[in-house]
C-alpha cells in the first residue's frame, strides 16, 4: 500500500471523498458519454484484450472497444437504464446488469479468463460502467442457501419485541451471511456520535458493544455518501489505489463524481483508521429510516476478505427489511406516547375550561401539568407573578431563567434544551432540578411562559478511545490536522449537566397546549372586548334615548297642549273650519309622538329578545314583505322588482322580517318621484361561511361623507319635510344583523341610488 502523506490526513471532515479520482483494484471502470457510449475516462487497470490494447480504448464507442458487452446491456445503457439512472441519487447505488467473461492479455498473473459483475450508474451527464471481479459464489452465497436465511430472518423480525432485539438479529444474520469476524449495528444520535447497539462476532476481533464513537470518526460528507449509496466494501485495506485516466472529464473539466461507485477508493484517513483498528477488510450497509441515516451495519475482518455480489445484495435486502420493521416499531412507540400525553392534555384543558383563568387550572392540577411532558418541575411566569409546581429552582433562580429566555429567545414560541447550562451558564448551580428546559410562550404580546424542568442525569459514557484527541495543531502553523484514531481502548467519561432528552411527542404536546392556551386567552379577551363594545353602544343608545325623551318627545306634546289651548280659548264649544284644522294638527302631532314611541320600544326590544335561529327561506321572507307593502303603494307608482335566488340562512324569522321590511320600505320611500323605481334584492358570493345579501335602489341616494351616521339612532340624512321617518329603522337593521353575528354596510351616490349589504351565517 502507498504511504499516507501528512497532508492527506489534514481536515478529513472537509475532504472531497466522492471525487478522489482513484478506485480499489478489484475491478476496472469506464466513463461513457453520449448516445454512442464513447469512452472518455477509464481506470488505469483497464485490461489489454486480444488485439485491443487498453491504451487505444479512449475515444472509442463501447461496442468497438468492448464488443464482449452484449447488445442487451448496451441497449439498457442507452435507453431504459439511462432513464432509470436519472432518478434521485438518494434512491440507492448502482444498478447491476449481469456477469461478463473476458479473455485478457498480459503477464500470467494478469492474463487469462476472468468473470466480472457489471454495474452502472449516472454521474452527471456520463454513465459509469464498472467491472468488478467476481468473487466466486461460495456455498454461503448461493440462492439455495440465501433464501431460507432471508425467510427465517423476516420471520424472526416479526417476533422481536424491542429495537434492541431487532438489532441483535440483524448483526447475527449479516455476519453469518458474509463470514466476517465481527458485525456491528451502529446507531447515530442527534449529535452524530455513534453507539454500537448490537454485535455478533467469532472472538477474533475485540468487542465494541456499547462503545460510543465521536462524530469526527464519520464526518458529514462521509455520512452523506452513506445516505446516497447504501453499501460499500473494502476487501483489502492494503490495496494500491488505481487512478482514473484522465483525472478530469474532458467535456466538463471536473473530476468524476464516484458517489454511487461500487469500486470507489476510500479516504487514506479511513484506510489508516482500519489499520489502527486491526482490520484488513470491511463492509458497511446504511440503515435508512424514512430517507434519513439512522445508523450503519459495520462488518470487519482481521484478514482480507471478498464478499460475493449475490451475498451483498442479500445483506442489502435484509437491511432494508430491518429498516421497515424498525420504522414501524419506532412509529408505534411514538404513537403510544402521543396517545398517553394526548389524554393528559385533554384532561388538563378540561380543567382549565372550568376555572376562571387557565393558570388556576394549572395550579389546581400539578400532577397533570408535570405528566404532560414527564418533567420534574414546572413554573408559570409572567412579568408580575411566578407560580412553581413540583421540584424547581427557587423563585429568584426561575426569574433568572425567565429573564434570559425573554432576552435571548423572546421571539420563539417553543424553546427546548437538555443542557441548559451550556446555553445559560448560571444554570450550573441548579443542575439538580433544571438541567433540561422545555418552555412555551403563552402570550403574543407579553413575556409570559410555562417552563418545565428536568433534573440532571449523570451518565458514564464508554468511548472507543479518547474522543477529544482526534485533532492536533500543525507545528508549521497550518490548519488543524484530524488524525484517524490510533487507540480503541475503552475511555470512560462522566457526562454531567444534562437531563434526559425531550422526545418529539413531548415537545409536540407542549406546542399543542400552547395553541390551546392562546386560544382560551384570546377568546376571553375577545369576549371582554365584545362586551365592552356592547356596553359602550348601549350607553350611547341610552343617552340618545334620554335626549329624545327630554327633547324630541316634548315637541309633539307641546303641540298638543298649545293647540288644545287655542281650541279652548278661541273656539270654545263651537267648531269652525279653523277649529277643525286645529283638531287635525292635534291628531297629527299625537300620531307622530305615538309612532316615535313605538319605534323606540321596538328598538329596545331587539336587544333583549332571545334569538330563535332556524333555516330561513330568504326568498319567501322577501316575497311576504313585498306583497304586504304593495297594498299601501299608490297605484300611480311604477316599481320594477328584481329578486334573485336568495337561498337559505340561519336567522330569527321575526327579526329578519323586520330587517327586510325596513330595507324595502326605505327603497320604496326614497325612489318616490322616479318615473320607474327599480328595487333589486340579490345574494352575492358567499365569504368565509357567511351569506351576503344586497338591497339596491335607484332613488335619491346619499352622500358617502355621512355614511357613518346612517345606522345611528335618530340619524337622518334627509329632511322630514321631504321624506317621513323617525331615524330608527336602519339602527334596528344594524342591531338585528349584528346580533346574528353578521355585518351591515351601505354605499350611495346622491341622485343615483343606494345599496345596502348585510351578512348572515350560513350555519
Amino acid at each position: 500500500m502507498r504511504s499516507v502523506q501528512p497532508a492527506e490526513l489534514t481536515a478529513c471532515d472537509r475532504e472531497p471523498i466522492h471525487v478522489l479520482g482513484t478506485l480499489q483494484p478489484h475491478g476496472f471502470l469506464l466513463a461513457l458519454e453520449g448516445p454512442e457510449l464513447r469512452i472518455v475516462q477509464a481506470s488505469a487497470n483497464l485490461p489489454d484484450l486480444p488485439g485491443r490494447p487498453a491504451a487505444q480504448a479512449h475515444g472509442r464507442a463501447l461496442r468497438e472497444a468492448l464488443p464482449e458487452v452484449g447488445a442487451p446491456i448496451v441497449e439498457a445503457l442507452t435507453t431504459q437504464l439511462g432513464q432509470d439512472l436519472g432518478q434521485d441519487l438518494s434512491h440507492g447505488g448502482a444498478a447491476y446488469l449481469g456477469t461478463l467473461t473476458l479473455e485478457t492479455e498480459g503477464p500470467r498473473e494478469r492474463g487469462g479468463t476472468r468473470s466480472y459483475d457489471l454495474a452502472a450508474h449516472r454521474s452527471g451527464t456520463l454513465i459509469v460502467l464498472e467491472f468488478e471481479e467476481s468473487a466466486g459464489e461460495a456455498a454461503s452465497g448461493s440462492l439455495d442457501t440465501l433464501y431460507p436465511r432471508l425467510r427465517a430472518f423476516i420471520e424472526a423480525l416479526h417476533g422481536a419485541g424491542t429495537v434492541e432485539d431487532l438489532c441483535g438479529l440483524l448483526a447475527a444474520d449479516i455476519r453469518q451471511l458474509t463470514g466476517f469476524d465481527r458485525a456491528l449495528v451502529y446507531r447515530f444520535d442527534r449529535d452524530w456520535h455513534g453507539t454500537v447497539v448490537a454485535e455478533d462476532g467469532n472472538g477474533v476481533l475485540p468487542s465494541y458493544l456499547d462503545l460510543r464513537f465521536p462524530a469526527s470518526d464519520i464526518p458529514a460528507q462521509a455520512r452523506e455518501l452513506y445516505r446516497r449509496n447504501r453499501l460499500r466494501i473494502i476487501p483489502d485495506a492494503a490495496y494500491e489505489p488505481v487512478p482514473i485516466v484522465p483525472a478530469l472529464t474532458p467535456s466538463t473539466g471536473a473530476p468524476l463524481d464516484l458517489s454511487q461507485s461500487v469500486l470507489r477508493s476510500v479516504s487514506p484517513v479511513h484506510v489508516e483508521y482500519m489499520r489502527n483498528m486491526g482490520t484488513m477488510a470491511s463492509m458497511s450497509i446504511s440503515i435508512l429510516v424514512e430517507g434519513a441515516l439512522w445508523g450503519l451495519i459495520s462488518c470487519h475482518n482481521k484478514t482480507s476478505r471478498r464478499v460475493p455480489l449475490q451475498t451483498r445484495n442479500a445483506c442489502d435486502i435484509l437491511t432494508q427489511t430491518f429498516a421497515l420493521q424498525l420504522a414501524a416499531k419506532e412509529r408505534g412507540t411514538l404513537a403510544e406516547q402521543r396517545l398517553t400525553l394526548g389524554a393528559i392534555q385533554a384532561r388538563l384543558l378540561g380543567f382549565m375550561a372550568e376555572e376562571e383563568t387557565f393558570v388556576e387550572g394549572f395550579l389546581n392540577h400539578p400532577e397533570d401539568v408535570l405528566a404532560l411532558t414527564n418533567a420534574g418541575g414546572a413554573a408559570i411566569v409572567t412579568g408580575q407573578r411566578c407560580h412553581l409546581l413540583g421540584r424547581t429552582p427557587s423563585e429568584r433562580q426561575v426569574r433568572g431563567v425567565y429573564e434570559w429566555l425573554s432576552a435571548e429567545h423572546g421571539g420563539e414560541a417553543v424553546h427546548v434544551t437538555d443542557a441548559l447550562s451550556e446555553e445559560y451558564p448560571p444554570a450550573r448551580t441548579i443542575a439538580d432540578t433544571a438541567s433540561g428546559l422545555l418552555a412555551i410562550s403563552i402570550s403574543e404580546k407579553y413575556a409570559s411562559y410555562v417552563l418545565w424542568f428536568r433534573p440532571e442525569v449523570v451518565q458514564t459514557v464508554r468511548w472507543g478511545g479518547d474522543p477529544k484527541k482526534a485533532a492536533t495543531k500543525d507545528p508549521a502553523g497550518g490548519p488543524d490536522r484530524l488524525h484517524p484514531r490510533k487507540s480503541f481502548e475503552t475511555w470512560k467519561e462522566t457526562v454531567q449537566g444534562r437531563s434526559l432528552p425531550w422526545s418529539v411527542p413531548e415537545i409536540d404536546t407542549a406546542k399543542d397546549l400552547r395553541a390551546a392556551v392562546l386560544g382560551i386567552v384570546l377568546r376571553r379577551a375577545e369576549e371582554l372586548a365584545s362586551l365592552t363594545e356592547e356596553l359602550q353602544r348601549s350607553n350611547k343608545e341610552l343617552e340618545a334615548f334620554s335626549y329624545s325623551v327630554s327633547h324630541d318627545l316634548r315637541a309633539p306634546f307641546r303641540h298638543i297642549v298649545g293647540y288644545a289651548e287655542l281650541l279652548r280659548s278661541r273656539e270654545g264649544d263651537k267648531f269652525s273650519d279653523r277649529g277643525r284644522r286645529y283638531i287635525d294638527t292635534i291628531i297629527e302631532a299625537a300620531f307622530s309622538a305615538g309612532t316615535l314611541v313605538d319605534n323606540l320600544l321596538t328598538f329596545s326590544q331587539m336587544g333583549r329578545n332571545a334569538l330563535n335561529r332556524i333555516p330561513c327561506d330568504m326568498n319567501q321572507l322577501v316575497e311576504d314583505v313585498r306583497r304586504k307593502m304593495i297594498r299601501d303603494i299608490p297605484l300611480e307608482r311604477t316599481i320594477r322588482w328584481q329578486v334573485g335566488p336568495l337561498g337559505r340562512a340561519q336567522a330569527d324569522p321575526v327579526m329578519m322580517r323586520l330587517v327586510i321590511e325596513n330595507l324595502l320600505s326605505n327603497a320604496v320611500k326614497y325612489t318616490r318621484g322616479r318615473p320607474e323605481a327599480v328595487i333589486e334584492v340579490t345574494r352575492e358570493a358567499d365569504r368565509e361561511g357567511e351569506a351576503v345579501f344586497c338591497v339596491r335602489d335607484n332613488g335619491v341616494g346619499f352622500d358617502m361623507a355621512y355614511v357613518n351616521k346612517l345606522f345611528g339612532v335618530f340619524q337622518r340624512l334627509h329632511r322630514v319635510e321631504e321624506f317621513e321617518g323617525t331615524g330608527i329603522g336602519l339602527a334596528n337593521v344594524r342591531r338585528i344583523v349584528e346580533r346574528h353575528g353578521g355585518q351591515v354596510w351601505a354605499e350611495g351616490v346622491l341622485g343615483q341610488g343606494a345599496t345596502f349589504h348585510f351578512t348572515l351565517p350560513i350555519r
